[in-house]
């Protein structure tokens, strides 16, 4: 990983801690940005970069797991939890609650790294998971209206004529609709629409009748 690919947030009201933390990642060739408050860190403008927040538990406005707390249903870096004060109950929550790791003052260099590293590859995945179900979307709203009724049918598993039956249609116009369905979802098969419409829960109502032709 280079430093272009990704960002790491440094959020400790220790300015010591703060500038070892970048003095390490920098040796790393990895960017930093660092905050003293938790506040400053949610106000900042952030790059549409895979990161990683490293986040102290005590901070002078409001405690590091009640801000994981805040942004957890928001577009946030997974976090690595770093503190002075470290108990049980705390790391539990943290870990239950996402954190990717959380760790007790002094840790080593080698752990913190493993950690802020992992945290990159989650949230690269992540975003990856993100955009490729926003080119779903898009995919699916060039859908035409029959042919959004057309494509629970056919990943149902009905055969044409049973879908056209159901659509009052004949075979013909829903084998075209189906072809039509396949091309604009980019489908190479009728198991990748599967795993399309299953990736964007599109409810499915009917099943293939024992028996049908």
């Amino acid at each position: 990983m280079t430093a272009v690919e990704h960002i790491v947030f440094i959020v400790d009201d220790d300015e010591r801690i703060r500038e070892a933390l970048g003095e390490l990642l920098a040796s790393h060739g990895m960017r930093a940005v660092a905050f003293e408050s938790a506040c400053d860190y949610v106000k900042s403008d952030k790059p549409d970069l895979p990161a990683c927040l490293i986040l102290d538990i005590e901070l002078p406005d409001i405690n590091g797991l009640e801000l994981q707390r805040q942004i957890a249903d928001g577009d946030h870096p997974p976090i690595v939890f770093i503190t002075g004060h470290g108990d049980i109950p705390s790391s539990v929550r943290a870990i239950k609650s996402g954190a990717v790791d959380f760790l007790t003052k002094p840790f080593s260099d080698a752990d913190l790294m493993t950690a802020i590293h992992a945290a990159i590859d989650q949230d690269r995945k992540k975003r990856g998971e993100r955009a490729e179900l926003d080119t779903l979307k898009r995919h699916y709203l060039d859908l035409t209206p029959r042919e959004r009724e057309v494509l629970p049918l056919v990943v149902s598993g009905l055969l044409n004529k049973q879908a056209a039956a159901e659509l009052g249609i004949s075979e013909v116009t829903l084998q075209i609709h189906r072809r039509n369905v396949m091309q604009k979802m980019a489908a190479a098969s009728l198991a990748d629409l599967v795993r399309i419409a299953e990736k964007l829960e599109i409810p499915i109502t009917h099943s293939r009748r024992v028996g049908g032709n």
